[in-house]
């Protein structure tokens, strides 16, 4: 062909009827010279078995009623153009042997035997896509108009045509997320999230990173999560934590951090081998949002009962230890190690002794000196209890961290400190310096707690701690225990801390004062429902109540 013609086939003002003219004219030609080449017999072959394919797919093109008025569709008939005219050229030259090499020659025809594959295919998926329904815009036109018609153009654009087509259209669908990322994730579908997966393993970093990009915001949206993970994504992701530039290492572990919300999701990066590079990070990457996900992404592993174990083979303990230590540690990271310690410390004996033989006690003690939320580094060190004598955990300082905690902290952490105080109170010395560190009335006040396993746990550590005189008789001296003990007599089903609550006021019941104002809040009432319900100490309170009640009729007659 003339060089004029070749001009003529690369014009952008020629249309789409133009176009598929020139197409279905260019298929007998390129097929006839394929025909008349005697040399590479089976590269030929097969490339004409795909050059008889066109015009069935030029056909279904040309059906469609929307067909001369989509610009992807008249673009792809010009790249269907392109390559009929590389077969014509190609065959001539085997034809007249004009070539440089076979080698040479060899490698072209390959390179034309993927092109018509990427030709046959995107044909197929412009008719399968339904973009052909959309009258749609030249692609620079795509980000001033984001509706619903071309961003699914936009999408389509990310499974048709060459790498750097690609390329174009990931950088429109990031300017559209930015303004419009409802819109997008309104006409999301899975072959466009398997195309953008695909495109997490494209050979240039800045496509893998704006790839990453978009991944990131679709994890982070939560609508999408399921077809990210059966499309393939955390081989890829984990990849670019590996080994990717400073931008795809970090959205790869926010979307890994967004992803393991899941228990599912989250033994998959397990299994897929996640879990090392993330330790990575929070080894090396100081004070970053990256080391933030990273120590993120692995506290929510670290809630996956069966991974657990896998976790501590990576060295997860000492990692997240020396995050809570480390002064150049985000705030949050700290927060998220503590999370992690005490899922870690939920588990087996084993992996207690392994948080304690790294040191882990001292550091969650100095945590809860901090500005943190408590809750997680109290219930590790509650967990942590059975696994290391309580004389050791008391000399460390633990007593007035908890009754600090019991004084300023959260609802959650004021439970978990009055757990680990049920659990330590195992000697008349250890009930001493507990009582003695302010821990009663603050246990007293959790009494009128809304959450009755709140009110249950706070009864059971003054339960425990009032078997010790002295202690008793500070709870007797507090004005509010009393009644906030009686409500805990309501014998509905609910509420699991009436025994907790007899026990307290039986012993409260040796004092006159404190019999009369049981009398005076209704505890007769609740105790004859609870002796009838066979709660044990229930019917013995009532007896003794009720004979303080009768003595004290006599007494005013």
């Amino acid at each position: 062909m003339d060089e004029d013609g070749k001009e003529n086939l690369v014009a952008n003002n020629v249309s789409a009827e133009e176009w598929l003219s020139r197409a279905q004219g260019l298929v007998p030609k390129a097929l006839e010279k394929a025909r008349e080449v005697k040399g590479f017999p089976g590269r030929w072959k097969i490339i004409i078995s795909k050059l008889e394919q066109i015009p069935s797919k030029l056909s279904d093109l040309s059906s469609h009623p929307f067909f001369s008025k989509n610009a992807l569709c008249k673009e792809q008939l010009q790249a269907v153009s392109r390559t009929l005219n590389e077969s014509f050229e190609l065959a001539e030259c085997c034809v007249k042997e004009k070539f440089e090499g076979k080698l040479r020659m060899q490698s072209d025809l390959d390179s034309l035997s993927g092109k018509l594959d990427l030709n046959l295919r995107d044909c197929g998926l412009l008719i399968k896509t339904g973009v052909l329904g959309e009258v749609s815009l030249p692609l620079a036109e795509h980000v001033a108009a984001a509706d619903h018609g071309n961003i699914r153009e936009l999408l389509a654009r990310l499974q048709i045509g060459h790498l750097e087509a690609k390329h174009k259209a990931l950088d429109c669908l990031v300017e559209v997320m930015k303004n419009d990322e409802k819109n997008v994730l309104a006409v999301l579908g899975r072959s466009n999230i398997a195309a953008l997966v695909q495109l997490l393993t494209a050979t240039t970093p800045r496509i893998r990173e704006k790839t990453v990009t978009v991944i990131c915001w679709l994890a982070e949206s939560g609508s999408c999560e399921n077809w990210l993970v059966s499309e393939g994504v955390l081989p890829p992701l984990i990849r670019l934590v590996e080994s990717g530039n400073a931008v795809s290492r970090e959205k790869a572990t926010i979307s890994l951090q967004r992803l393991s919300m899941s228990a599912e999701m989250s033994r998959s990066i397990v299994g897929h081998g996640g879990v090392r590079p993330l330790i990575e990070i929070c080894q090396t990457d100081d004070a970053s949002v990256l080391q933030d996900a990273a120590a993120c992404t692995l506290k929510n592993i670290s809630a996956v009962p069966e991974v657990r174990q896998a976790l501590t083979e990576e060295g997860i303990i000492k990692v997240m230890i020396d995050l809570l230590d480390c002064g150049r540690t985000l705030l949050r990271s700290k927060e998220y190690a503590a999370d992690c310690l005490q899922n870690l410390t939920s588990s087996t004996d084993n992996l207690r002794r392994c948080v304690i033989s790294e040191g882990g006690i001292r550091s969650l003690l100095a945590y809860l000196d901090g500005p943190l939320p408590q809750e997680s580094a109290v219930g590790a060190l509650r967990n942590l209890v059975g696994a290391i004598s309580v004389d050791v955990l008391v000399s460390l300082g633990l007593v007035p961290r908890l009754a600090q905690v019991l004084k300023s902290g959260s609802l959650g952490a004021q439970k978990a400190a009055a757990s680990a105080i049920c659990l330590i109170c195992n000697s008349t010395e250890i009930k001493r310096l507990v009582g003695e560190s302010g821990c009663i009335p603050l246990l007293i006040k959790m009494l009128e707690a809304k959450s009755i396993s709140v009110r249950e746990i706070a009864s059971q550590a003054i339960s425990s701690l009032m078997t010790l005189s002295h202690n008793c008789r500070e709870v007797k001296r507090d004005d509010r225990s009393v009644p906030n003990l009686v409500v805990l007599l309501d014998p509905s089903p609910q509420n699991t801390a009436k025994k907790y609550a007899i026990s307290c006021l039986s012993l409260l019941s040796l004092s006159k004062k404190c019999k009369k104002l049981m009398i005076s809040y209704g505890a007769i009432g609740y105790l004859k429902k609870l002796t009838e319900m066979d709660i044990p100490g229930a019917k013995k309170l009532l007896e003794r109540l009720e004979r303080g009640k009768l003595k004290s009729l006599f007494s005013k007659k």
